[in-house]
């Protein structure tokens, strides 16, 4: 089976509107917008692309996050520590439980890899079904390649 590439321009994007919850906004009318990039098989880990205007909101992490800012910028405060300021290039991380407010200074655009946390007998399951489905296929996992 060949592969495919899913390709994400700087100013060209199809974001479709993905409204923040409203009581989670704090000062401003901040617009995102967001594509599914990509979804692993079992569902628990995916990739977008997201977008925002300028304003003030909380923001309450149900899954691990990693984001990487492409363009843009974003004071983050969190509990017990001091406001930090990250813009393009910058990567953070996000973990499950995480309470957050975002200031978007003029607007921000993310790259977001995100992953539901697993139970480790899970974990050890879906490791197991990966390393005898590439047994089976014959073929290295990416991790494998050098």
């Amino acid at each position: 089976m060949l592969g495919s590439i899913e390709v994400g321009h700087r100013e060209t994007d199809d974001l479709k509107p993905s409204p923040i919850e409203p009581s989670w906004i704090v000062e401003g009318n901040p617009e995102a917008r967001s594509r599914l990039l990509s979804t692993s098989a079992c569902g628990t880990a995916w990739t977008m692309l997201w977008s925002c205007t300028q304003g003030k909101f909380n923001w309450n992490y149900d899954f691990d996050e990693t984001v990487v800012i492409l363009d843009g910028s974003i004071i983050v405060e969190m509990d017990g520590r001091p406001a930090q300021r990250y813009a393009a290039g910058d990567v953070i991380l996000f973990r499950t439980g995480t309470r957050a407010k975002w200031h978007v200074e003029d607007h921000v655009k993310k790259v977001a890899f995100c992953r539901l946390d697993n139970p480790v007998p899970l974990g050890f399951a879906i490791r197991a079904a990966n390393k005898l489905r590439s047994l089976v296929r014959g073929q290295p996992r990416s991790s494998q390649l050098s």
